[in-house]
């Protein structure tokens, strides 16, 4: 089998500053991957490589058994921004529309086939109920249901999916993991879904890629989510404390923070 995502001794360099070194992972079709690590820590940066917008400095990334930038039309990114279309006055499904060819936005075609994706997509994402309102008034949860509607255009069989829980209330952020879910159930995609905190994703991802220390680690969550695993990807003194079925990070200076969150 074609592994979803194949990453060999991947370094990567911006300007003079190396940002990730000896990045190694394997990922199945269909596996949900929660990507976790402080912010600057290179996220980002591993997203753009494996999109093609980083240049990769050594080893190897496949998708698919391609390089990155060959297979982007079967990739769905939903981005963390949406600011841009925070006070436009067009309807939910109008924005969804709007994408439908995936490279550029503009008018859709007014085809079957085209009204039927854009149908497929809301219903996947879970916003059949709102998509003909305008999206300025929509709620937070109810925008990032849209937004996530757009990256499913082209039944897409990798989800990047970056940082959609921010912003969103305990109750929102469930409720959206839970509908990611069902998209892969339904659709069989693999999931990149990168976050600040593990503990909206604990039951439902397979596996963690965390990242830290110009590195990354790929594992369970009891295999990355220990004292001796993150103390050596931080190459400092880290605790991992488990309380209430929640996990917290402590830092050697004592600084708590909730799960992977580094804001």
């Amino acid at each position: 089998m074609v592994s979803a995502l194949s990453i060999k001794d991947l370094k990567v360099r911006l300007g003079n500053r190396t940002i990730l070194e000896d990045v190694n992972a394997e990922i199945t079709p269909g596996e949900f991957i929660g990507i976790f690590g402080p912010n600057g820590a290179g996220k980002s940066t591993l997203v753009g490589a494996l999109l093609g917008l980083c240049p990769i400095r050594s080893g190897t990334v496949e998708l698919f058994g391609q390089p990155p930038g060959k297979t982007n039309a079967e990739i769905g990114y939903m981005p963390q921004s949406r600011a841009s279309l925070e006070s436009t006055a067009l309807s939910a499904r109008s924005l969804v529309a709007a994408v439908q060819e995936g490279t550029r936005w503009g008018v859709p075609w007014n085809s079957r086939s085209a009204r039927d994706s854009v149908d497929r997509a809301i219903t996947l994402a879970g916003a059949n109920e709102y998509a003909d309102r305008p999206f300025s008034i929509l709620s937070g949860g109810e925008k990032q249901r849209i937004t996530l509607a757009q990256s499913l255009l082209g039944n897409p069989r990798l989800l990047i999916l970056d940082e959609p829980l921010a912003s969103l209330d305990p109750k929102n952020q469930m409720r959206l993991v839970e509908r990611v879910s069902h998209v892969r159930q339904e659709t069989g995609a693999t999931i990149l879904f990168i976050a600040h905190d593990v503990n909206p994703l604990l039951g439902t991802m397979d596996r963690i890629l965390y990242v830290a220390g110009g590195t990354a680690q790929l594992g369970s969550v009891d295999e990355i989510m220990t004292s001796e695993s993150l103390s050596r990807l931080y190459g400092t003194s880290i605790d991992v404390i488990r309380a209430q079925g929640r996990l917290f990070v402590v830092a050697a200076e004592g600084h708590v923070t909730e799960s992977a969150r580094h804001d």
